[in-house]
């Protein structure tokens, strides 16, 4: 397990503001304390229908899926534990080039949305189905701007499609979702396409994996790992694909 830098607690505590006057090692041994804070106030698990409209795998080859919901550490997370994903980059979607960086997306104000681009083999997994687990694990589809203590149109809901076919399925879904009233209230994940997706900066990428005790971890992201492997057992993959491997087998 990794070990924080004095400047990667100041970038973090952004998120976790009664942490940020922490050293690292006093960040990890609270992470480990909350981990039964963690547990307590886990988000239950939400069973929503599979949607009604999907695509087929017709052809060899990987097809890749851009979404937005919130931190993208939880994300990123949620997705590497799933079969049939290849590989789930943290990065920046829905703004420049030149703002693709973690200080100025977290003023809010770049139009890029914290986000991950997910490669899949769709004959093991289909779109339809990791649109699935978006909306009923890795994220509230409810919250406009915000997730859990993240504010800002940086943390907003917003799926990327790289496709007609996945804007289609994406949109059908959430009406066939706000028609059955599968939430408390409407979903508000906008849908935007012909986005840029920027990888985000290397310390962001596995950031769950690597760091299992950090307070943010603890308490916002490793219950969605858990609701994972509890509604989706047959997806689930213990061992999850991460950034670094793929970059070292190259």
């Amino acid at each position: 397990m990794k070990t924080l830098s004095t400047d990667q607690i100041r970038i973090y505590s952004g998120r976790v503001t009664r942490f940020a006057g922490l050293t690292a090692a006093a960040v990890l041994l609270a992470g480990v304390v909350l981990q039964f804070v963690g547990r307590a106030s886990a988000d239950e698990s939400r069973v929503i229908p599979a949607p009604s409209m999907d695509e087929k795998a017709e052809s060899a080859g990987t097809e890749t899926a851009v979404l937005a919901g919130g931190c993208f550490w939880g994300v990123q997370g949620v997705f590497q534990h799933v079969n049939g994903v290849i590989s789930a980059t943290s990065g920046y979607t829905g703004g420049s080039k030149d703002a693709a960086h973690y200080e100025m997306v977290s003023d809010g104000n770049t139009g890029h949305a914290e986000s991950v681009r997910i490669v899949f083999d769709p004959h093991k997994v289909s779109y339809g189905h990791l649109l699935q687990i978006y909306f009923s694990v890795a994220h509230d589809p409810t919250e406009l701007n915000y997730q859990g203590p993240d504010t800002g149109t940086q943390y907003r809901s917003a799926i990327f499609p790289t496709s007609q076919s996945q804007a289609d399925i994406a949109h059908a879904y959430i009406e066939q979702l706000n028609h059955a009233k599968v939430f408390d209230a409407n979903i508000v994940t906008k849908i935007e396409p012909a986005r840029q997706f920027y990888a985000a900066e290397n310390y962001h990428q596995d950031f769950l994996t690597t760091h299992p005790t950090y307070p943010y971890i603890v308490i916002n992201d490793l219950p969605k790992i858990k609701n994972l492997q509890h509604l989706f057992p047959s997806d689930y993959r213990a061992d999850p694909v991460l950034v670094t491997a793929s970059a070292s087998a190259n």
